[in-house]
């Protein structure tokens, strides 16, 4: 039992600004460890969805920032980051001493940077932690954060993350977060495309999607893209192919990420043909219905131009 005499143990307070598909369940999940979560997001449906899970939802960010250890944001860009820190009246106008400002939106390496200088300028700590494992990690508590900020901040928001997340990687210092997160997605784009193409040429030779599967699958082809997010039914059973290509992750955010590879290559002066080539492929298949659909429907143009071509 508790004397009278004894402090009670401080409780955690986070503000979380962006409630939608990803940052929605990640604040839910905090709740759910017991964590004081203000939140705010401009869309109405969003606050009332974070509402129903236990988040105490507020009207003006800036009265979520105010009592909050933590301010965790999950935005759509860079520059609704920094505009959201630095806009008059912003965030940071209104946070307590001490406070950590978390970002966990993907957006530009140099972005990042730019919002973590604003918030040091201001007096505060900063960290970037973007996510990998789309809306079903988020749900489950299981997504991977790449976390770019010095090592005591990241020792301090680690509990944080360990409650939304299965893996929390410390890549270095502000912005190599995103930049570990880039790098990633380029992977994941490239590869994802290379299994779709894989698949459409074995049908058109002849051969199965399970027989191409039980082979690669074992074989020096195996990756991701391939065992969790197989591009067509019935090899893996959870994969969006078996849903109609219902996203996990949506194919505009794909080309939203290789959109930033780009730039980063860009800035780099790296000579990534396959890279810049990705983006190009999933930047037109983003314009139609395939920003709504999981990316691994790229396999779906992939067939309907190899029918084109050969007609």
């Amino acid at each position: 039992m508790t004397s009278s005499t004894e402090q009670p143990e401080h409780q955690p307070c986070a503000a979380f600004i962006g409630l939608g598909n990803m940052g929605g369940p990640m604040a839910a999940n905090l709740v759910k460890a017991g964590v004081r979560v203000l939140g705010h997001d401009v869309v109405p449906e969003a606050m009332e969805s974070a509402r129903s899970n236990g988040v105490h939802v507020v009207t003006d960010p800036l009265e979520a920032v105010a009592q909050a250890d933590v301010v965790l944001t999950m935005l759509p860009s860079g520059q609704h980051v920094i505009s959201a820190y630095q806009d008059s009246p912003g965030l940071l106008s209104a946070a307590k001493p001490g406070t950590i400002f978390l970002d966990c939106s993907t957006i530009n390496i140099s972005e990042a940077q730019e919002a973590a200088e604003l918030a040091q300028r201001a007096g505060f700590r900063a960290a970037d932690a973007p996510v990998s494992g789309g809306v079903v990690g988020a749900e489950a508590g299981t997504l991977a954060f790449m976390v770019g900020g010095d090592t005591d901040v990241f020792h301090e928001i680690h509990p944080l993350l360990d409650i939304m997340g299965a893996r929390v990687v410390h890549c270095g210092e502000n912005g190599l977060g995103q930049a570990a997160k880039i790098c990633n997605n380029m992977i994941l784009g490239i590869s994802q495309i290379a299994v779709a193409e894989a698949f459409v040429l074995a049908e058109q030779l002849g051969l199965t999607d399970q027989a191409l599967y039980d082979v690669v699958s074992k074989a020096s082809g195996q990756c991701w893209a391939l065992t969790t997010n197989c591009p067509v039914p019935g090899p893996v059973p959870n994969s969006p192919a078996n849903r109609e290509f219902a996203p996990g992750f949506a194919g505009a955010l794909m080309a939203k990420d290789l959109g930033l590879a780009t730039n980063a290559l860009d800035e780099q002066g790296v000579d990534a043909q396959m890279g810049r080539l990705a983006a190009v492929i999933y930047s037109e298949f983003a314009q139609g219905d395939g920003a709504r659909k999981d990316f691994s429907a790229i396999i779906t143009s992939i067939r309907d131009n190899s029918a084109s071509q050969g007609a």
